[in-house]
């Protein structure tokens, strides 16, 4: 048996160990421009990655994180992953990944509840769930064009150039969500797609408008998991829409690549969209053909955490939020964007020029900016549990003290 497939204790726990050291981040691994000819083995590509790659990451979980949508992962999910990596399932097929297949479809059955759907299936993000979800309405309710607001995500539209469809954009309200006044009022031949929590600024469109279209998608990539929580009314109105797609590798503190699609009908939705071959022992269904077992780790996740640990740990990212909220409201020197929905918050000094300097000297990973109206602002997102607000406002109070004194 050629060594490199079987199980290497050692090599594995030199991988663990590698992961709990502190490393530069300015350290680059120098590699050669041509494909080596002959290897240097499996522990010394190990050794020579390590610092590159734990090193030169971002720390999603540091205390200053608090910049985007993504988030840390628990370790049970770096476990899962690891065993998904050692077995390589494919779902494509039964007999590939016969338990991997059923994990997946419990994984949905535990959660498309939470939006009125009866099912789906995972993909590897929220792209492929919207373009999965917009060619099941074309395919379902004859659609011919996507609705969407100016500020939906890009993978809208990018959906609707690969299906063929009209895409048409309505503009966004002062708070950022669509603009329901600026509808069209036949929208018998559309597909409108409803967003709840947008890149910007988390704004959640007007679900209740969800049923007037001849088929309503909702992307729900970041503010889905609120319905697993206090704050699961925010999205009413979600029940009433034909597909929604849920990101867990936003805040379901999941790796990348895990997203699910759900459907309200779901029998039609995947026979819709599903094809079969000579090779299949199954129809395959939606976009992908192979796929791994991303449900294992969401499963092990679910299991560990139950809804009440899922729900705890995003509740307490929105009290972070609502904590940034508070004292940016608070302070005549600072102004907000609108008022946060979804553990976005969106701000900036109200002495523009102070912009770009408070930028530079707020700790590093903590803060994003974004465009709006050709306006510059900051952009915090609540991914991180373990985020020290109190330290990065702190920070804040700092640097603004020295601008008011310098």
């Amino acid at each position: 048996m050629d060594k490199e497939f079987a199980f290497n204790s050692d090599g594995l726990h030199r991988a663990v160990e590698l992961m709990s050291r502190d490393f530069s981040s300015d350290q680059v691994l120098d590699l050669s421009n041509e494909l080596p000819e002959i290897g240097m083995g499996s522990i010394a590509a190990m050794n020579s990655l390590a610092a590159s790659i734990l090193g030169g990451a971002a720390r999603l979980g540091e205390a200053t994180s608090f910049a985007h949508m993504d988030p840390p992962t628990p370790w049970i999910t770096w476990a899962m992953t690891l065993w998904n990596a050692s077995l390589n399932q494919n779902l494509l097929h039964p007999a590939t990944a016969p338990a991997a297949r059923q994990m997946e479809h419990r994984v949905v059955a535990w959660l498309a509840p939470f939006f009125g759907m009866n099912g789906g299936h995972m993909t590897p993000g929220s792209t492929v769930a919207n373009l999965t979800a917009l060619w099941s309405a074309r395919e379902c309710a004859g659609v011919t064009e996507v609705i969407a607001s100016e500020a939906s995500h890009l993978s809208i539209a990018k959906a609707a150039h690969i299906l063929g469809l009209k895409y048409l954009s309505v503009p966004t309200d002062a708070n950022g969500s669509m603009d329901a006044a600026l509808l069209p009022t036949d929208l018998s031949k559309s597909v409108l797609v409803l967003t709840a929590g947008t890149t910007s600024t988390g704004a959640i469109d007007t679900l209740a408008l969800a049923a007037r279209a001849a088929w309503t998608h909702v992307d729900a990539a970041w503010a889905g998991p609120l319905r697993l929580s206090q704050y699961a009314n925010l999205l009413d109105g979600i029940e009433a829409a034909d597909s929604v797609a849920v990101s867990a590798h936003k805040w379901l503190f999941q790796p990348k690549e895990s997203a699910l699609v759900f459907f309200k009908n779901t029998e039609k939705s995947h026979a819709a969209i599903s094809f079969g071959g000579a090779y299949l022992a199954t129809p395959n269904v939606g976009v992908l053909g192979s796929h791994g077992a991303t449900a294992t780790a969401l499963l092990a996740t679910l299991l560990a955490w139950g809804h009440q640990g899922v729900a705890q740990r995003i509740e307490h990212c929105m009290s972070l939020a609502r904590c940034l909220r508070d004292f940016v409201a608070a302070d005549e020197r600072l102004e907000l964007y609108a008022e946060p929905q979804t553990g976005i918050v969106v701000w900036r000094p109200k002495d523009k020029n102070l912009f770009d300097k408070l930028l530079h000297q707020l700790p590093k990973g903590s803060t994003s900016t974004t465009s709006i109206a050709g306006g510059k602002w900051f952009r915090n997102v609540a991914a991180n549990p373990s985020a020290e607000i109190d330290q990065f406002i702190a920070t804040i109070q700092g640097v603004m003290a020295e601008r008011v004194h310098g």
